[in-house]
């Protein structure tokens, strides 16, 4: 962004928000969509015409399918960095993660997406770069992330691995994982990266062990 936040006081109290399954957005990290559904073109819309900001966040798995379902009560806020028209009515656009909220009362809209009080004042932490303190265990996340790589038959480019930032690796990892709702909800709700990693590595490993558990068909 040109000019990070400095404060959750810079930050708005009510947000739009975009309920979707199984997607992550974690703060200083790219998200890219593809925006197609009329409510969520009017709510980029009304985004670019204020804040830019826009809060992802997920349904509950027992409602995932629904047009209007119960959501997690924690979400991440993203700035729209990039916006594209298609020209087939859709839009193309990137969020840079800024800071997870937590969801109050629901406002009505008329143009159909959501809206929401939101709080920020358990996540301020989220507007600084980790400490150096808040180091994850690289070895232990690189370990599980080659074994679950191979079982899965992913390609990962090892280059830019070695090369990324612990805490790129770990949100990158964490964004792009196909791990559950609950997962990714558990992933986004770590206290800190050093948490987070440790669950990533927790979740493959459960993972991998279910694999190998698992009679084969016949």
């Amino acid at each position: 962004m040109n000019r990070p936040f400095e404060s959750v006081a810079e930050l708005p109290k009510e947000l739009p928000v975009f309920p979707l399954a199984g997607c992550l957005l974690l703060p200083r990290a790219d998200l890219p969509l593809n925006i197609f559904e009329p409510r969520y073109l009017a709510m980029v819309d009304a985004a670019l015409a204020s804040n830019r900001l826009i809060g992802m966040i997920q349904p509950l798995p027992e409602a995932a399918g629904e047009s209007h379902p119960p959501l997690f009560a924690i979400g991440c806020v993203g700035k729209i960095t990039r916006f594209a028209e298609t020209g087939d009515g859709r839009y193309f656009i990137s969020l840079e993660g800024v800071c997870r909220f937590r969801t109050g009362k629901e406002h009505e809209q008329s143009d159909g997406f959501r809206t929401f009080d939101v709080e920020y004042d358990n996540f301020a932490v989220d507007l600084k770069p980790p400490p150096a303190s808040d180091t994850p265990d690289r070895e232990a996340l690189l370990i599980a992330l080659r074994a679950y790589a191979e079982h899965h038959a992913i390609e990962i480019e090892w280059s830019s691995v070695a090369n990324a930032s612990n805490e790129n690796l770990v949100n990158s990892l964490a964004m792009m994982s196909p791990f559950g709702i609950k997962e990714k909800q558990a992933l986004l709700e770590a206290r800190n990266l050093r948490e987070r990693a440790a669950v990533l590595v927790a979740v493959a490993e459960m993972e991998l062990a279910g694999d190998r558990g698992r009679a084969p068909l016949h």
